[in-house]
């Protein structure tokens, strides 16, 4: 599974990396809703929490759902300009007013895109003008609780007024706690797009793809962009732009907006030297099936302590040689075991490292 990007055509003038304010309020937003996701900011939700005002903690619960269990495409809006190939607003207000040029067929949609809308990335009929879609909509919206139910109802019925709720909302989330971590992220992140941009000149399209994430890549033809997530998708950047968008707060969410007419927009976490790299879900899928198995699992039990060889796990796991060669077999494809030669005997040991590394790359995978 994973999510494609068709840039067939593509110059390279029109991939930009540009950093936005308003996809970075969205991503704090979301960390301050799922602390959980985000290990590595659990001292500055902490603190954010602790001065929050409460009258603006209240309204974050309003319509958490854009940016708590997924990340609303409102907090993009300059890609759904009709143009598509508009760039973030260097700041909040001037995004915000992008956010207002969308239609509210737009507005309605995508704020209801994920939990809501039966289906992402289609062209269809909207809620907003289409009976059918309207009902669908709102039953959907029931089974996610009160609260959204009554979020939706009164987006259906009122664009105009969620609109200007939504825009006074962000605007004192600013004021509140965003103007302080904007001005210090800011700057890390208009470095990460100058030294991306220098990239995409000097070595071209599949290096600054590479340094972007290993999880994004682009096929031989460079006519398609894979990013390989739990999840499917495809879009295209026809006679648009692709940009790139990095956030300091994202990790570890890699997203795709493959919304159906709007530019493509890679929003990546930048890059730092305590995380490594995101490992391919289809290695990870490999690892854990591996060590799934019951015998395996007390294979590793030995191969962590020790080095063993094929006789001494014959011995200890009361198996043939044959049987203990193919469990062997599946943790070394899987990248799970090292082996090395001493003299005519083959030792067999656990790399606990990599083991070590599954919990924190699983959750990187599924939240990917």
């Amino acid at each position: 599974m994973s999510v494609h990007i068709d840039i067939e055509g593509l110059r390279p003038e029109a991939v930009a990396v540009v950093p936005s304010p308003l996809a970075e309020l969205g991503m704090a937003l979301h960390a301050l809703s799922e602390p959980a996701h985000h290990p590595g900011l659990q001292g500055w939700v902490t603190a954010v929490t602790a001065r929050l005002d409460p009258h603006l903690a209240d309204r974050m619960c309003e319509a958490d759902f854009l940016w708590r269990t997924t990340f609303s495409d409102l907090f993009l809006p300059w890609a759904g300009l009709p143009d598509r190939r508009s760039l973030p607003g260097a700041t909040l207000a001037e995004e915000l007013d992008q956010l207002d040029k969308l239609s509210d067929e737009q507005f309605v949609d995508t704020a209801l895109e994920f939990t809501c809308s039966p289906a992402y990335g289609e062209c269809g009929p909207t809620a907003l003008s289409d009976p059918q879609t309207r009902r669908r909509t709102l039953e959907l919206a029931a089974a996610r609780g009160p609260r959204q139910l009554s979020f939706g109802e009164r987006l259906l019925a009122d664009p105009p007024r969620i609109r200007l709720w939504l825009r006074q909302f962000l605007q004192d989330c600013e004021e509140g706690f965003f103007a302080d971590v904007w001005s210090r992220l800011r700057h890390q992140l208009a470095a990460d797009a100058r030294h991306k941009t220098d990239l995409l000149r000097r070595k071209g399209l599949a290096e600054g793809l590479a340094a972007v994430s290993p999880a994004v890549t682009l096929d031989a033809a460079a006519t398609r962009i894979t990013v390989d997530k739990l999840g499917d998708g495809r879009t295209a950047t026809g006679d648009g732009g692709l940009l790139l968008v990095p956030t300091s707060l994202g990790w570890p969410h890699l997203m795709v907006l493959h919304r159906h007419g709007w530019q493509p927009v890679l929003h990546y976490p930048v890059g730092s030297p305590e995380l490594a790299a995101p490992q391919a879900l289809e290695q990870l899928a490999l690892r854990m099936t591996a060590l799934s198995h019951p015998v395996r699992m007390r294979m590793s039990r030995y191969l962590a302590r020790s080095a063993h060889t094929t006789s001494e796990l014959t011995q200890v796991l009361g198996m043939t040689a044959p049987e203990i060669s193919r469990h062997l077999a599946v943790l070394k494809k899987a990248g799970l075991i090292t082996t090395r030669r001493r003299g005519r005997y083959v030792l067999h040991q656990l790399d606990v490292t990599v083991v070590a590394r599954l919990g924190s790359e699983f959750l990187e995978g599924i939240l990917r």
